[in-house]
């Protein structure tokens, strides 16, 4: 990715444009390759490596790890939030100076090459569980047969079977086939949990676009948009020690049975409600944005240059009447439904990014292009310029005279300057075309921290569930199954969006929440019938018939016994039921 963002490698004219821009995409789609091969190796195994570390009595302190875990991934995103941009800011390059994309890829490679001597150097510390071959290749085998087998023997005279990979006995292992039945309970109950990734992963799309109408203000501090992810690590940081620490302890001092099924259900409920407070935020957004002509009309500024108002009447509209010129009353915009021809140059939205729209600016000189002059006045049709400033102080020439203008910008504004002939000794005058953002961003932080409670009780519980559930020789294929509705939650982004068609953004978060409400409820009723599994106990009994030992028993009773603990359940004896 470092590499492909180098456009000196084929710029061989000097002109900051890369010559062969296929050579930049093709390294671009083999760094992604790349990282979504190292992605699918480190996530589904780290989580399932880190809980390998702990004893089976030890389900406490293996609890604390995933939480600990959770919080060192978000330390790296609020550090890659905070830094990458900064990075990516500075000016570099060999024959032109452009934004420092490869410093922005580069130093988190060089970071990951030291990450992982530190881990190499670490081995021998590590409690390392044996590979025992391509399990996924085995299970596959042992389902694919037990399908085969089952369809074979469909006549209404062969007994049926407990369950129907049971049909997989006669060529499979039964611990194996155990084992499966263990891992297709706990994918069955993830069925539901993409619709909340559906939701959660937006805070990093259609809430940064949101961003972009606000004000991003905070006195000394001008936040971008994109900078409002940081909110969601920082409060990661600050929330999942708190759960930990004293919401958790907190709810079991007071009776309550707060299974990780229904610590998930809280969290899915918690995204939909972050996504009720975006919607009522949008509603507020929306009152204060412009209105822009649609695709069948066009926008007409009209400008009084003399010193009485004037009244304008054009076909099928009312008369208006246009003021003269000053600094507040400078113009007149109404759209009118007219000719293609007829259609003006004219801005069509607002700024991207939170920036002013201005005239073109080189290096704090101003260099304007005349194309209409009257006796005291010459009205700019200035080239955009975006400024992701508040306030902007520049010079204006025209190789005579030389003078400075300051001016304030507002957020997401847009501006027209007039200039005098005389602009050293008469006053600038300025037409706000798009009126600033006015809405502040800090109210995007309920919203922030709805969704990230919602994460912490949702995801970190997930993790551990996950694991807690998994044969011992499938805890990075459950992990995987974990991961796996993350992908699937994008992918509904793209679907519902698509089919739902709704223009107004406030009802598109309405409709969100309302789809993630009837998940939480189909999930709520899913986890009353769910019976925990010990997968130990499970495989020792397995084991047992094929003559394990008598300290076997003995270490059974134990892990049974910090298994009931750990989830509490009212009922013992459901612990152990498959």
């Amino acid at each position: 990715m470092a590499v492909s963002a180098i456009h000196d490698i084929t710029d061989t004219d000097r002109d900051g444009t890369p010559d062969n821009l296929t050579l930049h995409i093709v390294l671009s789609m083999v760094g992604l390759l790349l990282i979504a091969l190292g992605t699918g190796g480190i996530k589904p195994c780290v989580a399932a490596f880190g809980g390998d570390q702990f004893q089976d009595h030890q389900a406490k302190q293996r609890s604390t790890f995933f939480s600990v875990f959770y919080l060192c991934i978000n330390g790296g995103s609020l550090l890659s939030t905070i830094i990458t941009p900064i990075l990516r800011g500075q000016e570099c390059g060999i024959h032109s100076q452009q934004k420092c994309y490869p410093l922005a890829f580069g130093v988190p490679a060089a970071l990951m090459v030291v990450a992982l001597v530190v881990f190499i150097i670490g081995s021998g510390m590590y409690h390392k569980t044996e590979p025992q071959g391509n399990i996924m290749l085995d299970v596959c085998k042992c389902i694919g047969f037990a399908i085969k087998n089952r369809f074979r023997h469909r006549s209404s005279s062969y007994p049926k079977r407990m369950h129907w990979m049971d049909w997989a006995e006669e060529k499979h292992e039964k611990l194996l086939i155990a084992q499966i039945k263990m891992v297709l309970k706990v994918l069955f109950l993830y069925i539901p949990l993409p619709m909340f990734w559906t939701l959660f992963d937006q805070k990093g799309s259609r809430w940064t676009l949101q961003a972009t109408t606000m004000d991003g203000n905070f006195g000394s501090l001008i936040l971008q948009p994109d900078q409002m992810q940081t909110v969601n690590p920082i409060l990661i940081l600050t929330l999942v020690p708190i759960m930990d620490s004293v919401v958790y302890p907190l709810i079991k001092k007071c009776g309550l049975n707060f299974t990780p099924l229904r610590r998930m259900t809280v969290g899915m409920f918690l995204a939909a409600m972050a996504f009720v407070a975006a919607a009522l935020v949008q509603i507020q957004i929306d009152k204060t944005l412009p209105t822009f002509p649609s695709s069948s009309q066009s926008q007409l500024k009209l400008l009084n240059m003399g010193s009485i108002p004037l009244t304008v009447t054009l076909p099928n509209n009312d008369p208006f009447v246009i003021e003269a010129a000053t600094v507040n009353h400078l113009e007149e915009s109404i759209y009118i439904f007219s000719d293609p021809l007829l259609q003006t140059d004219d801005v069509m939205a607002k700024p991207e990014q939170g920036a002013n729209l201005f005239a073109e600016m080189t290096e704090m000189n101003i260099h304007f292009q005349t194309i209409y002059s009257h006796s005291w006045l010459t009205w700019i049709f200035p080239k955009h310029l975006f400024l992701l400033i508040s306030r902007a102080t520049f010079t204006i020439t025209n190789g005579a005279n030389t003078c400075e203008y300051s001016r304030e910008f507002g957020f997401g504004s847009s501006y027209t300057l007039l200039i005098p002939s005389h602009f050293c000794s008469e006053s600038i005058s300025g037409v706000e075309d798009i009126q600033p953002n006015s809405f502040h961003m800090g109210w995007q932080i309920p919203q922030y921290f709805l969704i990230t409670c919602g994460e912490v009780v949702f995801s970190v519980t997930g993790l551990e569930f996950s694991y807690s559930q998994a044969p011992s020789n499938m805890k990075a294929v459950l992990q995987a199954g974990w991961l796996f509705t993350v992908a699937i939650g994008n992918f509904i982004v793209l679907i519902v969006a698509e089919i739902a068609q709704i223009e107004e953004q406030w009802a598109e978060f309405v409709l969100f929440a309302s789809l993630l409400v009837a998940v939480c409820v189909i999930f709520s009723i899913m986890a009353y019938f769910y019976t925990y599994m010990d997968p130990a106990e499970i495989e020792a009994q397995f084991r047992d018939k094929d003559g394990t030992e008598e300290s076997d028993k003995e270490e059974l009773q134990m892990q049974k016994k910090d298994f009931v603990d750990h989830h509490n359940e009212d009922d013992e004896a459901k612990q152990s039921k498959m």
